[in-house]
Protein backbone atom coordinates (compact mmCIF):
# COMPACT_ATOMS: atom_id res chain seq x y z
CA UNK A 1 0.00 0.00 0.00
CA UNK A 2 1.66 3.17 -1.06
CA UNK A 3 0.23 6.18 0.67
CA UNK A 4 2.20 8.70 -1.18
CA UNK A 5 0.52 7.39 -4.81
CA UNK A 6 -2.52 6.98 -2.66
CA UNK A 7 -2.60 10.89 -1.45
CA UNK A 8 -1.87 12.40 -4.80
CA UNK A 9 -5.04 10.33 -6.09
CA UNK A 10 -6.99 13.11 -3.33
CA UNK A 11 -6.88 16.67 -4.78
CA UNK A 12 -8.37 18.38 -1.36
CA UNK A 13 -5.09 16.77 0.48
CA UNK A 14 -2.83 19.32 -1.28
CA UNK A 15 -4.68 22.54 -0.35
CA UNK A 16 -3.57 24.46 2.50
CA UNK A 17 -6.05 25.89 5.41
CA UNK A 18 -5.61 29.04 7.26
CA UNK A 19 -3.38 30.26 4.35
CA UNK A 20 0.08 28.12 4.80
CA UNK A 21 -0.88 25.46 6.77
CA UNK A 22 -1.17 21.77 4.95
CA UNK A 23 -4.45 20.00 5.65
CA UNK A 24 -4.22 17.53 7.73
CA UNK A 25 -7.58 15.45 7.99
CA UNK A 26 -8.27 13.66 10.83
CA UNK A 27 -12.53 13.32 10.84
CA UNK A 28 -13.09 10.45 8.83
CA UNK A 29 -15.52 9.00 10.78
CA UNK A 30 -17.66 11.85 9.45
CA UNK A 31 -17.47 11.57 6.00
CA UNK A 32 -13.97 10.29 3.95
CA UNK A 33 -12.45 12.54 1.20
CA UNK A 34 -13.34 11.62 -2.27
CA UNK A 35 -10.37 10.24 -5.08
CA UNK A 36 -9.77 11.76 -8.21
CA UNK A 37 -11.59 8.62 -9.66
CA UNK A 38 -14.97 9.08 -8.10
CA UNK A 39 -14.91 12.92 -8.77
CA UNK A 40 -14.20 12.37 -12.25
CA UNK A 41 -17.23 9.26 -12.66
CA UNK A 42 -20.02 11.06 -11.15
CA UNK A 43 -18.56 14.11 -13.54
CA UNK A 44 -18.63 11.80 -16.55
CA UNK A 45 -22.25 10.98 -15.89
CA UNK A 46 -23.30 14.28 -16.07
CA UNK A 47 -21.10 15.20 -18.87
CA UNK A 48 -21.72 12.74 -20.94
CA UNK A 49 -24.83 10.30 -20.38
CA UNK A 50 -27.19 11.91 -18.10
CA UNK A 51 -30.26 10.68 -17.83
CA UNK A 52 -33.44 8.61 -15.86
CA UNK A 53 -32.70 4.93 -15.39
CA UNK A 54 -35.18 1.66 -15.66
CA UNK A 55 -37.88 3.94 -17.90
CA UNK A 56 -36.77 5.19 -21.62
CA UNK A 57 -34.87 2.57 -23.91
CA UNK A 58 -32.89 5.20 -26.05
CA UNK A 59 -29.00 5.18 -25.76
CA UNK A 60 -28.15 7.58 -22.59
CA UNK A 61 -31.12 5.19 -20.65
CA UNK A 62 -29.96 2.02 -21.53
CA UNK A 63 -26.03 3.80 -20.41
CA UNK A 64 -27.18 5.17 -17.20
CA UNK A 65 -29.42 2.11 -16.23
CA UNK A 66 -26.29 -0.36 -16.77
CA UNK A 67 -24.31 2.08 -14.72
CA UNK A 68 -26.32 2.00 -11.98
CA UNK A 69 -27.07 -1.30 -11.72
CA UNK A 70 -23.47 -2.25 -11.70
CA UNK A 71 -22.62 -0.62 -8.70
CA UNK A 72 -25.33 -3.00 -7.24
CA UNK A 73 -23.32 -5.91 -8.67
CA UNK A 74 -19.83 -4.74 -6.93
CA UNK A 75 -21.97 -4.17 -3.57
CA UNK A 76 -22.86 -7.21 -3.83
CA UNK A 77 -19.03 -8.80 -4.78
CA UNK A 78 -17.70 -6.43 -1.91
CA UNK A 79 -19.75 -7.44 1.39
CA UNK A 80 -20.48 -10.96 -0.14
CA UNK A 81 -24.56 -10.89 -1.08
CA UNK A 82 -25.28 -13.84 -2.41
CA UNK A 83 -28.39 -12.19 -3.83
CA UNK A 84 -28.23 -8.51 -5.69
CA UNK A 85 -31.95 -7.96 -5.10
CA UNK A 86 -31.55 -8.06 -1.38
CA UNK A 87 -29.66 -4.76 -1.74
CA UNK A 88 -31.70 -1.30 -1.50
CA UNK A 89 -30.24 1.89 -2.34
CA UNK A 90 -31.47 4.50 0.30
CA UNK A 91 -29.74 8.02 1.19
CA UNK A 92 -27.62 6.38 4.16
CA UNK A 93 -27.35 4.58 7.10
CA UNK A 94 -30.06 6.69 8.58
CA UNK A 95 -32.79 6.22 6.04
CA UNK A 96 -31.88 2.08 6.13
CA UNK A 97 -32.35 1.79 9.27
CA UNK A 98 -35.46 3.68 9.60
CA UNK A 99 -36.74 1.90 6.63
CA UNK A 100 -36.48 -1.57 8.85
CA UNK A 101 -37.83 0.22 11.63
CA UNK A 102 -40.98 1.55 9.84
CA UNK A 103 -41.22 -1.34 6.92
CA UNK A 104 -40.62 -4.37 9.27
CA UNK A 105 -40.86 -2.99 13.02
CA UNK A 106 -44.54 -1.72 12.43
CA UNK A 107 -45.12 -5.28 11.68
CA UNK A 108 -43.62 -7.31 13.49
CA UNK A 109 -43.44 -4.98 17.05
CA UNK A 110 -46.11 -5.49 19.37
CA UNK A 111 -47.22 -4.37 23.11
CA UNK A 112 -44.77 -5.46 25.69
CA UNK A 113 -42.11 -6.47 23.05
CA UNK A 114 -38.19 -5.74 23.74
CA UNK A 115 -36.60 -4.19 20.75
CA UNK A 116 -32.53 -4.04 21.96
CA UNK A 117 -29.94 -1.36 21.20
CA UNK A 118 -26.75 -0.57 22.84
CA UNK A 119 -25.16 2.24 24.97
CA UNK A 120 -22.53 3.20 22.02
CA UNK A 121 -24.95 3.65 19.16
CA UNK A 122 -25.40 7.19 17.08
CA UNK A 123 -28.81 8.93 17.41
CA UNK A 124 -29.50 6.97 14.12
CA UNK A 125 -29.45 3.83 16.10
CA UNK A 126 -31.64 4.72 18.68
CA UNK A 127 -34.46 7.49 17.34
CA UNK A 128 -35.86 5.24 15.04
CA UNK A 129 -36.52 2.67 17.94
CA UNK A 130 -37.99 5.04 20.37
CA UNK A 131 -40.79 5.99 17.78
CA UNK A 132 -41.06 2.54 16.96
CA UNK A 133 -41.59 1.43 20.59
CA UNK A 134 -43.58 4.38 21.71
CA UNK A 135 -45.93 3.57 18.76
CA UNK A 136 -46.42 -0.15 19.59
CA UNK A 137 -46.04 0.23 23.51
CA UNK A 138 -42.96 -1.54 23.47
CA UNK A 139 -39.41 -1.49 25.59
CA UNK A 140 -36.04 -0.66 24.30
CA UNK A 141 -33.49 -1.67 26.02
CA UNK A 142 -29.50 -1.07 26.08
CA UNK A 143 -26.83 -2.95 26.26
CA UNK A 144 -24.45 -1.30 28.34
CA UNK A 145 -20.99 -0.56 27.97
CA UNK A 146 -17.93 -1.40 30.48
CA UNK A 147 -15.18 0.78 31.35
CA UNK A 148 -12.88 -0.45 28.32
CA UNK A 149 -15.21 0.27 26.02
CA UNK A 150 -16.84 -3.29 25.46
CA UNK A 151 -20.18 -4.62 25.20
CA UNK A 152 -21.18 -6.38 28.73
CA UNK A 153 -22.90 -9.22 26.99
CA UNK A 154 -24.24 -10.79 29.80
CA UNK A 155 -26.97 -8.00 29.72
CA UNK A 156 -27.93 -9.24 26.33
CA UNK A 157 -28.46 -12.83 27.57
CA UNK A 158 -30.82 -11.22 30.23
CA UNK A 159 -33.13 -9.57 27.60
CA UNK A 160 -32.85 -12.59 25.23
CA UNK A 161 -33.73 -15.23 28.50
CA UNK A 162 -37.04 -12.68 28.54
CA UNK A 163 -38.74 -14.37 25.22
CA UNK A 164 -39.75 -11.11 24.43
CA UNK A 165 -36.89 -9.61 22.10
CA UNK A 166 -38.06 -8.82 18.84
CA UNK A 167 -34.62 -7.47 17.42
CA UNK A 168 -31.24 -6.52 18.39
CA UNK A 169 -29.62 -4.20 16.68
CA UNK A 170 -26.06 -2.64 16.72
CA UNK A 171 -22.98 -1.01 15.46
CA UNK A 172 -20.46 -3.47 14.04
CA UNK A 173 -18.31 -1.02 15.22
CA UNK A 174 -18.76 2.22 17.61
CA UNK A 175 -18.04 5.71 15.62
CA UNK A 176 -16.44 7.39 18.85
CA UNK A 177 -14.78 4.66 21.17
CA UNK A 178 -13.72 2.64 17.84
CA UNK A 179 -15.00 -0.47 19.38
CA UNK A 180 -15.28 -3.04 16.95
CA UNK A 181 -18.38 -5.63 18.27
CA UNK A 182 -18.09 -9.13 18.79
CA UNK A 183 -20.35 -9.13 15.97
CA UNK A 184 -21.32 -12.73 14.91
CA UNK A 185 -21.23 -13.81 18.69
CA UNK A 186 -24.10 -11.37 19.39
CA UNK A 187 -25.83 -12.78 16.10
CA UNK A 188 -25.59 -16.20 16.87
CA UNK A 189 -26.75 -15.79 20.76
CA UNK A 190 -30.21 -13.87 19.45
CA UNK A 191 -30.80 -16.31 16.49
CA UNK A 192 -30.85 -19.43 18.92
CA UNK A 193 -33.43 -17.28 20.75
CA UNK A 194 -35.44 -16.56 17.11
CA UNK A 195 -34.26 -13.16 17.45
CA UNK A 196 -33.93 -11.26 14.36
CA UNK A 197 -30.57 -8.68 13.91
CA UNK A 198 -29.97 -5.49 12.75
CA UNK A 199 -26.30 -4.53 12.10
CA UNK A 200 -25.07 -0.97 11.46
CA UNK A 201 -21.75 -1.11 9.08
CA UNK A 202 -21.32 2.62 8.93
CA UNK A 203 -18.27 2.44 10.39
CA UNK A 204 -17.02 -1.46 9.68
CA UNK A 205 -17.35 -1.67 5.59
CA UNK A 206 -14.83 0.92 5.29
CA UNK A 207 -12.46 -0.20 7.40
CA UNK A 208 -13.00 -3.72 7.46
CA UNK A 209 -13.78 -7.19 5.56
CA UNK A 210 -17.15 -7.82 6.05
CA UNK A 211 -18.69 -10.91 4.72
CA UNK A 212 -22.73 -10.83 4.79
CA UNK A 213 -23.16 -14.36 4.52
CA UNK A 214 -20.42 -14.99 7.52
CA UNK A 215 -22.15 -12.90 9.57
CA UNK A 216 -25.53 -14.64 8.99
CA UNK A 217 -27.20 -11.17 10.61
CA UNK A 218 -31.05 -9.94 9.42
CA UNK A 219 -30.53 -6.79 8.35
CA UNK A 220 -27.66 -5.19 7.49
CA UNK A 221 -26.84 -0.80 6.67
CA UNK A 222 -23.99 1.60 5.64
CA UNK A 223 -23.07 4.61 3.91
CA UNK A 224 -21.08 5.27 0.67
CA UNK A 225 -19.75 8.48 1.87
CA UNK A 226 -17.84 6.68 4.65
CA UNK A 227 -15.84 4.94 2.49
CA UNK A 228 -14.64 7.26 -0.49
CA UNK A 229 -18.33 7.51 -1.73
CA UNK A 230 -20.42 10.40 -2.47
CA UNK A 231 -23.01 11.86 -0.22
CA UNK A 232 -26.58 10.76 0.27
CA UNK A 233 -26.10 7.11 -0.80
CA UNK A 234 -26.42 4.07 1.31
CA UNK A 235 -26.98 0.56 1.30
CA UNK A 236 -29.64 -1.35 3.18
CA UNK A 237 -29.26 -5.25 3.04
CA UNK A 238 -32.09 -7.60 4.45
CA UNK A 239 -32.85 -10.75 3.61
CA UNK A 240 -34.96 -12.18 1.04
CA UNK A 241 -37.72 -13.30 3.30
CA UNK A 242 -37.93 -10.91 5.07
CA UNK A 243 -38.05 -7.88 2.34
CA UNK A 244 -40.92 -9.87 0.24
CA UNK A 245 -43.46 -9.43 3.39
CA UNK A 246 -42.92 -5.78 4.31
CA UNK A 247 -44.37 -2.98 3.44
CA UNK A 248 -43.01 -0.48 1.19
CA UNK A 249 -41.11 2.61 2.94
CA UNK A 250 -42.08 5.05 -0.24
CA UNK A 251 -44.03 5.14 -2.39
CA UNK A 252 -44.26 6.66 -6.14
CA UNK A 253 -42.75 5.88 -9.11
CA UNK A 254 -40.51 3.34 -9.78
CA UNK A 255 -41.69 0.82 -6.77
CA UNK A 256 -44.98 0.24 -8.59
CA UNK A 257 -46.08 -2.59 -10.88
CA UNK A 258 -50.04 -1.78 -11.87
CA UNK A 259 -51.95 0.98 -10.69
CA UNK A 260 -55.71 1.51 -10.55
CA UNK A 261 -57.85 3.72 -9.43
CA UNK A 262 -58.29 2.56 -5.78
CA UNK A 263 -55.17 -0.61 -5.48
CA UNK A 264 -52.01 -0.60 -6.48
CA UNK A 265 -49.57 -3.51 -7.09
CA UNK A 266 -45.54 -3.36 -6.10
CA UNK A 267 -42.59 -3.83 -8.55
CA UNK A 268 -40.18 -6.68 -7.44
CA UNK A 269 -37.34 -6.74 -5.12
CA UNK A 270 -35.34 -4.26 -5.01
CA UNK A 271 -37.48 -1.94 -6.51
CA UNK A 272 -40.37 -2.04 -4.66
CA UNK A 273 -38.32 -0.26 -2.11
CA UNK A 274 -36.70 2.36 -4.47
CA UNK A 275 -39.34 5.06 -5.17
CA UNK A 276 -39.07 7.43 -7.49
CA UNK A 277 -35.98 8.91 -9.63
CA UNK A 278 -33.15 7.84 -7.58
CA UNK A 279 -29.57 9.76 -6.90
CA UNK A 280 -27.75 8.31 -10.15
CA UNK A 281 -24.99 10.36 -10.74
CA UNK A 282 -23.88 9.14 -6.94
CA UNK A 283 -24.63 5.90 -7.15
CA UNK A 284 -22.52 5.52 -10.24
CA UNK A 285 -19.85 7.64 -8.28
CA UNK A 286 -20.16 4.81 -5.75
CA UNK A 287 -18.99 2.17 -8.39
CA UNK A 288 -15.91 4.26 -8.23
CA UNK A 289 -15.29 3.77 -4.39
CA UNK A 290 -15.38 0.31 -4.32
CA UNK A 291 -13.15 0.05 -7.22
CA UNK A 292 -10.53 2.04 -5.44
CA UNK A 293 -10.97 -0.07 -2.30
CA UNK A 294 -11.13 -3.16 -3.92
CA UNK A 295 -7.68 -2.38 -5.69
CA UNK A 296 -6.31 -1.71 -2.26
CA UNK A 297 -7.64 -4.95 -0.43
CA UNK A 298 -9.55 -4.51 2.60
CA UNK A 299 -7.24 -6.55 4.51
CA UNK A 300 -4.19 -3.94 4.00
CA UNK A 301 -7.14 -0.73 4.67
CA UNK A 302 -7.64 -2.61 8.09
CA UNK A 303 -3.38 -3.26 8.12
CA UNK A 304 -3.00 0.18 7.84
CA UNK A 305 -5.25 2.06 10.34
CA UNK A 306 -4.02 -0.97 12.99
CA UNK A 307 -0.56 0.66 12.70
CA UNK A 308 -1.22 4.03 12.11
CA UNK A 309 -3.73 3.97 15.46
CA UNK A 310 -1.44 1.90 17.44
CA UNK A 311 1.32 4.69 16.49
CA UNK A 312 -1.14 7.33 17.50
CA UNK A 313 -2.06 5.47 20.72
CA UNK A 314 1.42 5.78 22.05
CA UNK A 315 2.15 8.99 21.01
CA UNK A 316 -1.13 10.49 22.50
CA UNK A 317 -0.92 8.55 25.63
CA UNK A 318 2.45 10.38 26.46
CA UNK A 319 0.77 13.87 26.21
CA UNK A 320 -0.10 15.11 29.99
CA UNK A 321 -3.35 15.61 31.00
CA UNK A 322 -4.96 13.07 28.18
CA UNK A 323 -8.45 11.04 28.68
CA UNK A 324 -8.66 7.93 26.26
CA UNK A 325 -11.61 6.34 25.46
CA UNK A 326 -12.08 3.45 23.75
CA UNK A 327 -10.16 -0.44 24.16
CA UNK A 328 -6.27 0.20 24.86
CA UNK A 329 -6.34 -3.22 22.60
CA UNK A 330 -5.14 -2.50 19.08
CA UNK A 331 -7.01 -5.54 17.96
CA UNK A 332 -10.69 -4.70 19.73
CA UNK A 333 -10.63 -1.18 18.10
CA UNK A 334 -10.65 0.86 14.36
CA UNK A 335 -8.93 3.87 13.39
CA UNK A 336 -10.82 6.47 16.48
CA UNK A 337 -9.23 7.91 18.80
CA UNK A 338 -11.38 10.17 21.19
CA UNK A 339 -10.50 12.02 24.25
CA UNK A 340 -10.23 14.43 26.78
CA UNK A 341 -7.06 17.03 27.56
CA UNK A 342 -7.42 18.43 31.09
CA UNK A 343 -10.35 20.51 31.51
CA UNK A 344 -10.18 22.08 27.92
CA UNK A 345 -13.44 21.97 26.36
CA UNK A 346 -13.53 19.91 23.04
CA UNK A 347 -14.72 22.87 20.86
CA UNK A 348 -12.03 25.01 22.22
CA UNK A 349 -9.14 22.45 21.26
CA UNK A 350 -10.51 21.72 18.02
CA UNK A 351 -10.96 25.35 17.01
CA UNK A 352 -6.99 25.77 18.62
CA UNK A 353 -5.67 22.95 16.43
CA UNK A 354 -7.54 23.79 13.73
CA UNK A 355 -5.11 26.85 13.23
CA UNK A 356 -2.50 24.41 12.65
CA UNK A 357 -4.21 22.68 9.95
CA UNK A 358 -5.83 19.94 11.26
CA UNK A 359 -9.52 18.84 11.21
CA UNK A 360 -10.74 16.35 14.42
CA UNK A 361 -14.25 16.85 15.14
CA UNK A 362 -15.22 17.60 18.76
CA UNK A 363 -18.97 17.08 20.38
CA UNK A 364 -21.61 14.51 21.45
CA UNK A 365 -21.00 13.10 17.44
CA UNK A 366 -24.61 11.63 17.37
CA UNK A 367 -23.98 10.04 21.15
CA UNK A 368 -24.94 11.27 23.56
CA UNK A 369 -26.18 8.16 25.75
CA UNK A 370 -22.74 7.18 25.47
CA UNK A 371 -22.04 10.82 26.48
CA UNK A 372 -23.90 10.14 29.77
CA UNK A 373 -22.03 6.68 30.19
CA UNK A 374 -19.06 8.08 29.80
CA UNK A 375 -20.31 11.21 31.89
CA UNK A 376 -19.22 14.16 29.85
CA UNK A 377 -20.42 16.12 27.85
CA UNK A 378 -18.41 15.92 24.91
CA UNK A 379 -15.27 14.45 23.93
CA UNK A 380 -12.29 15.37 20.66
CA UNK A 381 -11.85 12.64 18.21
CA UNK A 382 -9.29 12.02 15.74
CA UNK A 383 -10.21 9.34 13.09
CA UNK A 384 -8.12 8.09 10.59
CA UNK A 385 -8.33 6.46 6.72
CA UNK A 386 -5.74 5.23 4.05
CA UNK A 387 -4.60 8.58 3.40
CA UNK A 388 -3.59 9.20 6.81
CA UNK A 389 0.55 9.41 8.01
CA UNK A 390 2.61 9.16 11.01
CA UNK A 391 3.94 12.45 9.98
CA UNK A 392 0.22 13.76 10.00
CA UNK A 393 0.21 11.73 13.24
CA UNK A 394 3.47 13.71 14.67
CA UNK A 395 1.53 17.02 13.89
CA UNK A 396 -1.26 16.54 15.69
CA UNK A 397 0.73 15.67 18.86
CA UNK A 398 2.59 18.62 18.23
CA UNK A 399 -0.17 20.47 18.43
CA UNK A 400 -1.68 19.12 21.28
CA UNK A 401 1.15 19.84 23.08
CA UNK A 402 0.76 23.69 21.82
CA UNK A 403 -2.89 23.78 23.21
CA UNK A 404 -1.36 22.36 26.57
CA UNK A 405 0.82 24.99 26.87
CA UNK A 406 -1.88 27.86 26.21
CA UNK A 407 -4.16 26.27 28.36
CA UNK A 408 -1.05 25.91 31.45
CA UNK A 409 -1.90 21.60 31.95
Amino acid sequence: MNIENIRNDFPILKRKVHKDKPLVYFDNAATTQKPIQVIDSISNYYLNYNSNIHRAVHELAEESTAAYELTRDKIAKFINVKNREELIFVRGTTEAINLVAYSWGRQNVQKDDIVVTTEYEHHSNIVPWQLLTKEKGAKLEYIGVDDNGELILDQLDTYLDTGKVKLVTFSQMSNVLGTISKTEEIIKKCHQKGVRVLVDGAQSVPHLKVDIQKLDCDFFAFSAHKMLGPTGVGVLWARKELLENMVPFNAGGDMIREVHKYETTWNDLPYKFEAGTPNIADVIGFSAALDYLDKIGMDKVREHEVELTKYALDKISAVKGIILYGPPDITKRGGVISFNLGDIHPHDLATIIDEDGIAIRSGHHCAQVLMERLDVSATSRASFYIYNTKEEVDVFIRSLNRARELFRI
